[in-house]
């Protein structure tokens, strides 16, 4: 298995961030033409990983989906941070932190509109680790 851990720039506030092109540059430079599995993981408890479309207004749409299901107010118990972080300690349960992926002859074998994005509403961090694990067929 190969592994690499990538260094993500997300910002001072929430941010769904396209990860595709660092994912494929690991997956062609360990898999230049095999089979195998992707794996995506944020080792942190305060992002996620999902696989949706990007640059039409979808990445908008799941932050503030988000908003409506958890808003960023008073109501969480866990209160360290920005006012509502909470919310940001929870939303791992409904946006996981980690997705894996078929990779076939070399390529992530993603749908035409599919992207693989980092999911961070934690305002109060400014940069985020993902790490690539390849498992070649």
């Amino acid at each position: 298995m190969h592994s690499e851990v990538i260094t993500v720039r997300t910002g001072s506030r929430p941010v769904v961030r396209d990860i595709t092109d660092e994912a494929s540059r690991f997956v062609a430079a360990h898999a230049p033409d095999g089979d195998g599995l992707l794996h995506v993981f944020v080792p942190h408890a305060t992002a996620g990983v999902a696989i949706i479309e990007t640059g039409a207004g979808s990445d908008d749409d799941l932050l503030r989906a988000l908003d409506d299901v958890l808003p960023a107010d008073d109501r969480w118990r866990h209160r360290h941070g920005s006012p509502g972080h909470g919310r940001d300690h929870v939303m791992p349960a409904f946006v996981a932190p980690y997705a894996t992926l078929p990779v076939v002859g070399g390529r992530i074998a993603l749908g035409t509109w599919q992207s693989i994005c980092l999911v961070d509403p934690n305002g109060d961090n400014a940069t985020r680790q993902v790490r690539f694990s390849l498992l070649r067929g």
